[in-house]
């Protein structure tokens, strides 16, 4: 048996890139995207994504290993950039849209990235992001426009521009292949912090067996259209991006998740497939006509906890089949999901939403998933659905590890798992359901918050002489920050209008606290830590002073608001996300 060695006919490194060439040969004359009235076949596609390698390759200069990074929304060329990037031998780095400039120049600098693709609506924040770096003294990445392919604009930002680059590639240059499947493809933060940011490195083979897994779990056949309601730069779209190359199917790109435009879509192209975070609920249902049904079922992934039974209710009624699904950054995506079983169907609907609220079962690239007791030990803890413990996994999916964070991977990395931080039992039937989790993560909008940044700006604020941050309901996001301060000058207070415009020139609109309650003293326990199990349940009686109202929606004669009117006429039932997609 030992003297059997690896051959090129029977060994090939594994590559989630793979999956667009097998597209272009068997499904080449297929619709590959859509993007308003641009419509590409699998075989363009392929043609294109080639084009761009070989102008990373011969025009830019870029090798092995080095750091492509990209702020653009879903538009086609984000999509195209996760197969022409590591075709290039690079790693593709996709920032998140809804950071500041600050920590779109500390990602920049951490990941040391050559290139920089912009997309033209963010040529301004990248610029501010840009001439921070300069100031820093910190390298400069080239830059090239993302400009927009339906309806150019012109806008630019330096002298090179994405359509050109592919325009003056060659598909037919012998690109690099690759020799090691343990290779990054790409570069994830877990979030956009000013001070430490936390870079998770991909491998093709955890790329790749972390794609063929989800198609499988969540049962995607041939031909799907998907409609890119997720953003790509979340865990590279939970890995959709190349598992559509896979299935052959449609992927249909809208620059904002506006109900209109997604039930447009769906209307339009026939989509049958789309994940989102809860929050997309709200909107679609906010946005739509409440009585109106879908043509045909369109399947959703969703991270987080599954809406309450009610807005299930109104979910399923317009023709959404929901499956939600728990992960993380570093685990490519989705871990666990909660499988469906069909002796279920006849369930009560509260029955059916008690059992989609637990976060299941581990997905096929994982060897294992449990839940262990939170001491040196990690005994597995009892599958009795009471007895709590850490969740961890082991597997191929998991991430390579932090880029230039060993003190990070030592913690994340114990006695063969790695650590979630997120609490959960284990139920008489294997299922996995999460109790509580990180408490400093909290999740608004699909969007990852770290209080403790939040409580490093408010100790900032000259009349704050403490101070703590924990998640807070929201009727839209499902969850947003919440800070309880306490006034170094106890006669003058501290002033929550000024509190929260003290925040936003600090980071990022989405992680400024929508409440600030003003104590004598924060709760603390008797190591001095606070409780902020207390502040949680303060929190939960509380409302946001500011109301967080969603963008308008764009109709022909006039602007339609999502999620306006008074709430005690519109109630919205609150999602509580706990997953840290």
């Amino acid at each position: 048996m030992d003297q059997l060695p690896k051959l090129a006919a029977n060994y090939a490194p594994l590559s989630p890139v793979g999956f667009l060439p097998r597209a272009n040969a068997v499904y080449g004359d297929r619709a590959s995207l859509v993007y308003g009235r641009v419509r590409f076949t699998w075989s363009q596609t392929h043609e294109r994504c080639r084009r761009l390698a070989s102008s990373l390759l011969l025009t830019l200069g870029v090798r092995k290993n080095d750091v492509v990074s990209v702020l653009a929304p879903n538009v086609p060329a984000l999509y195209e950039m996760h197969f022409a990037v590591p075709m290039a031998g690079a790693v593709l780095n996709t920032v998140n849209t809804r950071l500041d400039a600050a920590a779109v120049a500390a990602i920049l600098r951490h990941a040391e990235a050559k290139l920089f693709f912009v997309d033209y609506d963010y040529v301004r924040l990248a610029s501010d992001a840009l001439q921070l770096l300069a100031a820093a003294g910190a390298p400069v990445p080239l830059v090239s426009v993302i400009d927009d392919l339906d309806r150019p604009t012109g806008v630019r930002l330096g002298e090179l521009e994405y359509e050109a680059l592919v325009a003056h590639g060659d598909p037919t240059v012998e690109l690099p292949q690759l020799q090691d499947e343990w290779d990054a493809v790409t570069l994830n933060y877990t979030s956009g912090t000013t001070s430490a940011p936390k870079g998770v490195v991909y491998s093709h083979r955890g790329a790749y067996l972390s794609t063929t897994s989800l198609l499988m779990s969540w049962e995607v056949g041939t031909e799907p259209v998907y409609l890119w309601t997720l953003p790509m730069f979340h865990c590279n779209g939970w890995t959709f991006t190349w598992g559509m190359a896979a299935r052959g199917g449609v992927n249909v790109c809208i620059r904002e998740n506006r109900a209109t435009e997604v039930y447009r879509a769906i209307s339009r192209y026939g989509v049958t497939h789309m994940c989102c975070a809860p929050v997309v609920f709200n909107i679609l249902l906010e946005g739509g006509d409440a009585t109106a049904r879908l043509a045909k079922p369109v399947n959703v992934l969703t991270g987080g906890a599954p809406p309450p039974a009610a807005l299930l209710e109104r979910v399923e009624k317009i023709g959404f089949n929901v499956t939600h699904a728990y992960g993380l950054t570093e685990a490519t995506g989705p871990a666990l999901a909660c499988e469906w079983r069909a002796q279920w169907d006849n369930l009560p609907i509260s029955e059916r939403a008690r059992l989609k609220a637990r976060q299941g079962v581990s997905v096929l690239s994982l060897a294992d998933a449990d839940v262990v007791t939170d001491d040196d030990a990690m005994v597995r803890v009892p599958r009795d659905g009471k007895t709590l413990g850490e969740i961890v996994l082991r597997g191929s999916s998991i991430m390579k590890g932090y880029l230039n964070n060993p003190e990070a991977n030592a913690q994340a990395f114990r006695g063969g798992w790695f650590m979630t931080g997120d609490v959960g039992v284990v139920h008489p039937d294997g299922y996995i359901e999460i109790k509580d989790r990180s408490k400093d993560v909290i999740i608004s909008g699909g969007e990852n918050i770290c209080s403790k940044e939040v409580e490093e700006a408010l100790f900032r604020h000259p009349a704050v002489a403490d101070a703590a941050v924990v998640a807070m309901p929201h009727a839209h996001w499902g969850e947003t920050p919440c800070a309880f301060v306490v006034a170094k000058d106890k006669a003058a207070g501290v002033c929550e209008d000024d509190v929260m415009a003290f925040c936003r020139k600090r980071m990022s609109r989405f992680m400024v606290p929508k409440k600030v309650v003003v104590w004598d003293v924060l709760p603390r326990n008797a190591l001095g830590k606070v409780e902020k199990v207390k502040l949680r349940e303060e929190a939960r009686k509380l409302v946001p002073t500011v109301a967080v109202a969603p963008p308008a929606q764009k109709t022909k004669g006039k602007a339609t608001k999502v999620g306006g009117g008074r709430r005690d006429e519109h109630p919205v039932e609150q999602v509580m996300a706990m997953s840290r997609l």
